[in-house]
């Protein structure tokens, strides 16, 4: 799993960090990308990516402000251009249907692919067989929501030799086996799945938390989880700033990591009033409270790969 940012900033663009977008690259897992929240300017930063917007499969919104909107529709409207025909699920708070209805009638705009929109409750808001999204409200100055995404746990690798030597033939039945059904063989032999299998591995777990302010639910959708994705808009000394605005400072985001036991930190949606010098001290006032931490930059990617967090090289 890749999660690769597209804008880090607050509020409004700056030179440095386009307003808040992140990509939830589920390339190996399903083939699909997870977009979540999509301010002004995404699609312009997608172009820099190699993304393709036909593969955007879901976006989640974590609320209606525009700095976390306004670049939808026209993402919407370009995904139909550039040959995405697959339905899209637009996930978000009441108000976000209407809205993009509205855009869309009043400027006339066709899609070659339907969109499903759920309103966005506190819960499960989706489950397949590989993947549960579940929701809870934060503490901003409208509603926002902050979104935990689970990988269910993955099939146990097939022991090749082990089957092989228990009589199991080469073909389908190998996997169905890799799959964890059972099988019978010609002469009435039954394999069990688990016997001819490793154990089933841990998927993983991302806390992806819209605007807030520091607040229990961010801790209860981010308990035990691999990656917290949290907002940093002002830091220590302008802690009483974000209290007003409904936002979180920096070591708001340490401390709900460390009370829900996640060692691995992702800031981002920073005011620009922050120079790099001011982000080099946050970052070290964050390190000294979870040490696996990152201020991400725009168009930033990271991996998680068999239990570690890492920056993609360019």
């Amino acid at each position: 799993m890749h999660i690769q940012f597209l804008g880090t900033g607050a509020g409004m663009p700056s030179k440095s960090r386009n307003v808040s977008s992140l990509a939830l690259k589920l390339l190996e897992e399903r083939g699909t990308i997870w977009l979540f929240d999509c301010g002004e300017a995404t699609q312009h930063q997608i172009l820099h990516t190699t993304i393709k917007p036909r593969k955007i499969e879901k976006v989640f919104i974590t609320h209606l402000h525009g700095d976390h909107i306004y670049g939808l529709p026209g993402l919407l409207g370009s995904r139909s251009f550039l040959g995405g025909d697959q339905p899209l699920t637009l996930y978000g708070p009441k108000g976000l249907k209407e809205w993009v209805q509205l855009t869309f009638q009043t400027s006339q705009t066709h899609l070659n692919y339907t969109i499903e929109f759920v309103e966005v409750e506190e819960g499960g808001v989706f489950e397949d067989e590989d993947f549960i999204v579940t929701a809870m409200p934060l503490q901003h100055v409208i509603p926002c929501f902050g979104y935990r995404v689970v990988q269910k746990p993955l099939q146990g690798a097939l022991q090749f030799e082990k089957a092989q030597a228990l009589g199991v033939p080469k073909g389908p039945l190998l996997g169905q086996l890799k799959n964890g059904y059972d099988i019978r063989l010609e002469d009435g032999t039954m394999i069990r799945s688990k016997d001819v299998t490793n154990p089933p591995q841990k998927g993983f777990t991302v806390a992806i938390l819209g605007d807030t302010r520091y607040c229990e639910n961010a801790v209860k959708l981010s308990q035990d989880a691999d990656i917290i994705i949290h907002e940093a808009t002002f830091d220590h000394s302008t802690r009483e700033l974000a209290s007003n605005y409904g936002h979180s400072t920096n070591m708001d985001a340490a401390n709900i990591a460390l009370k829900a036991g996640v060692q691995n930190l992702l800031l981002n949606h920073l005011s620009a009033r922050f120079f790099p010098q001011d982000i080099e001290r946050m970052l070290k006032e964050v390190k000294s409270v979870i040490p696996h931490s990152f201020i991400a930059n725009d168009l930033e990617e990271f991996c998680w790969s068999h239990g570690n967090l890492e920056i993609v090289k360019k």
